[in-house]
């Protein structure tokens, strides 16, 4: 049983807090409307937190859920941020999504000060985070992973570490962009199959077994037939992630034309009002 600090209490991170309260963990929780993390302690016990600072105190972990890199350099090292009152040898876990360079500056800031950094994003999404059967992509050191685990095994299904500081973020990348790729191509054959006037329940059953099968086929191909895009991670937050992955490309010198397109077709499907639906939305520029 630890005390933790959990920072971010969306739609991603109020589940997974309440795994971490479920599992005996000591919570305090702060969250930038503060009513939300009223709310969550009314339901789930615990203790809310003013600002990520006093979230931090006395802490064995902080853990981080929030939007971008602003807003995770604004918890951690903003004049309120945990950093500034983690007690030396304390965990620090961010779950956010954001750059690989900000990744690695955290874990530089926190071993000037005696903390051990894990960069941690997750795969899943809204279901897999109310589940508890997310999938956590992980940088940082060998020592810091083994403290983290146990902790992060609360709400997680896997938990891979993949390399140093910054390796978390930069697998989350890779995923990103192999879902882009994905979703234009299921996209692309939900509309092909409607335009040739197949009967879309049937070309499913005689794809889905195969070769072209994959999770996005088997989750949205019924829901993009029938225009519904109210399935979770939304367009606007994948833009955000494709373009830290096209920020990282720029500077690694990788090819990844495809994902670039792709970002020009969510920013299109943004055009047309699009930017809450889910990522599925994709297929709605292609409806003449």
């Amino acid at each position: 049983m630890a005390r933790i600090a959990f920072i971010g209490l969306g739609v991603m991170g109020a589940p997974m807090a309440r795994h971490l309260a479920a599992a005996g963990h000591m919570l305090v929780v702060y969250n930038r409307t503060a009513e939300r993390a009223r709310d969550w302690v009314a339901q789930h016990g615990g203790a809310f937190a003013g600002t990520p600072a006093a979230a931090a105190g006395n802490a064995d972990a902080v853990i981080s859920c929030v939007g971008a890199d602003r807003d995770v350099y604004e918890v951690t090292l903003g004049p309120n941020g945990a950093f500034r009152n983690m007690r030396e040898g304390a965990l620090f876990i961010d779950h956010t999504t954001v750059s690989a360079k900000l990744a690695r500056r955290l874990a530089l800031e926190a071993r000037k000060q005696g903390l051990i950094a894990v960069d941690a994003p997750v795969s899943g999404g809204q279901a897999g985070a109310e589940n508890g059967r997310l999938s956590i992509m992980c940088g940082g050191t060998p020592e810091a992973m083994a403290l983290a685990e146990p902790i992060m095994s609360a709400y997680a299904a896997r938990i891979v570490h993949v390399g140093p500081d910054g390796s978390g973020q930069l697998t989350k990348m890779v995923n990103q962009i192999a879902i882009a790729g994905v979703l234009q191509g299921l996209a692309e054959a939900v509309h092909f199959a409607k335009a040739a006037g197949l009967d879309a329940d049937k070309v499913f059953e005689a794809i889905s077994g195969g070769a072209a099968q994959s999770w996005q086929m088997m989750n949205r191909w019924k829901t993009m037939n029938e225009g519904e895009f109210d399935f979770g991670f939304a367009v606007d937050w994948m833009r955000k992630d494709l373009g830290l992955a096209l920020e990282e490309a720029r500077a690694s010198g990788a090819s990844v034309p495809l994902t670039a397109l792709v970002d020009q077709f969510y920013a299109d499907v943004q055009a047309m009002g699009g930017a809450r639906q889910d990522t599925s939305s994709l297929v709605r520029r292609l409806v003449k």
